[in-house]
């Protein structure tokens, strides 16, 4: 470039000198110079005219501008430029549409909006799941689309980490599963998923469980009643069926317990059971819960302790919390060796209130702790057994900390014990009043 700027400007001076000679040959040199800029100046603005009508739409040219000197370099050199960003733009093109194409054959609805909310662009499963018309909706607000409370929350929240579920506005009968992901300058990235399937299954496996657990209460009742009796009459029986009748009460008693947590975790899944916002005496409940556990723990002798900070009380059923935090208390002195210790807390900061239970147990390996609050999940069969748990203990605290708004916190080592904390928010805080 530096090469063609030096000749052209040698040829410049050199055209300027020789129209300066023709004048000093005719006596008017002045002429001569001003004749030479006159054509220069005229040749140039020719060249930008041409390279204006050029770069105004240098498609529709069927060849590019031809001259000499850096006016033929600049021609050639933003024709190269103009191919590469052809090139450049039918390649992006292609992409954008395979994108597009593999996009809209998804089962799944996507759409994307600006950091707004408007609607830049969606597929064709989007159409379908969700109403949503190419003709009209280009550039509406997807909050007017979808009308939901729930779904506005989430879209303003920008905390999408767990996915949201709600009905179709379309199609109510649909059960979609939303999730959501920023990118760019705070657009959104939605994909819509049918899982109306899965939702129906799981509510065939709720109704199952509830039904067939009551079914089972009553006939297992009677024989429960059965084996007590003959259990308290047991001398009168001969010694071989002593041990049997022993043991099937044993079980009889576990089978019991696992109907009764079947049934109290369908009515909290279910919502059977209304979450009840009364103000809870955590103090208390705790205190009551504590001594429960000391007459459960009976010749381990486990050092069981309760340490409060505060005079804050919990907003909600206590019903349900009753259940979750023995579940708590009660799994840590099943599974506390003897003489072990187990340290019950309640506190509340700025983040909310907090529960925390921690024993001198043998601990959990890491690789269990995601899975423990699953139904019948066992961290170790033989233990599990020797204990006779439901395994359906965490399951529960699980879900009542979900109807509270709150969540479980469970940190483990092996060899070191186990700390099981339950969060709750600061607006389930109540203040007590002082004694």
């Amino acid at each position: 470039m530096q090469k063609n700027w030096s000749q052209h400007l040698r040829n410049t001076i050199i055209g300027l000198a020789g129209t300066t000679f023709a004048g000093v040959y005719f006596g008017h040199p002045i002429y001569g110079l001003t004749a030479g800029l006159g054509i220069y100046l005229l040749w140039t603005l020719y060249h930008t005219y041409r390279l204006s009508q050029w770069l105004a739409d240098p498609n529709t040219m069927n060849e590019t501008p031809q001259s000499l000197g850096i006016w033929g370099n600049l021609f050639e050199k933003l024709h190269k430029l103009n191919q590469n960003y052809l090139q450049t733009r039918d390649r992006l093109r292609a992409r954008i549409d395979r994108i597009q194409e593999s996009t809209n054959a998804m089962r799944d609805g996507v759409i994307m909006t600006d950091a707004h909310g408007a609607m830049e662009w969606w597929n064709g499963s989007a159409e379908d799941l969700l109403g949503f018309r190419h003709n009209t909706d280009q550039g509406q607000y997807i909050c007017n689309l979808i009308r939901t409370p729930a779904f506005k929350a989430y879209f303003d929240a920008k905390n999408y980490r767990e996915p949201l579920e709600l009905h179709s506005p379309a199609k109510p009968h649909i059960h979609l599963q939303i999730q959501i992901s920023l990118f760019g300058k705070q657009s959104r990235l939605i994909v819509a998923k049918d899982v109306t399937r899965l939702h129906q299954l799981e509510q065939m496996r709720r109704d199952f469980v509830s039904n067939v657990s009551h079914e089972m209460r009553t006939p297992l009742t009677v024989i429960s009643g059965y084996l007590e009796t003959l259990v308290d009459n047991t001398d009168d029986l001969p010694a071989k069926w002593r041990r049997a009748i022993n043991t099937m009460a044993t079980q009889s008693f576990r089978m019991e317990a696992l109907i009764t947590d079947l049934i109290l975790l369908s009515r909290i899944e279910t919502g059977e059971k209304e979450v009840n916002d009364t103000t809870t005496n955590v103090n208390g409940l705790m205190q009551q819960i504590c001594q429960d556990a000391r007459t459960l723990s009976g010749e381990n002798q486990h050092e069981i302790t309760f340490n409060t900070s505060g005079r804050q009380q919990l907003k909600g059923d206590e019903k349900q919390l009753r259940s979750a935090f023995s579940n708590l208390v009660f799994n840590a002195v099943k599974y506390t060796p003897a003489q072990g210790q187990i340290t019950v807390s309640w506190f509340s900061n700025s983040e909310g209130g907090h529960l925390s239970v921690k024993d001198t147990g043998a601990g959990i390996e890491q690789i269990h702790l995601p899975r423990l609050t699953e139904r019948f999940y066992r961290a170790d069969p033989s233990r599990h057994k020797d204990t006779g748990g439901t395994g359906l203990g965490l399951a529960i605290v699980k879900h009542v900390l979900i109807n509270h708004d709150g969540n479980l916190e469970i940190l483990s080592r092996v060899g070191e014990g186990s700390r099981f904390i339950c969060h709750f928010p600061a607006k389930r805080l109540v203040s007590a009043a002082p004694e």
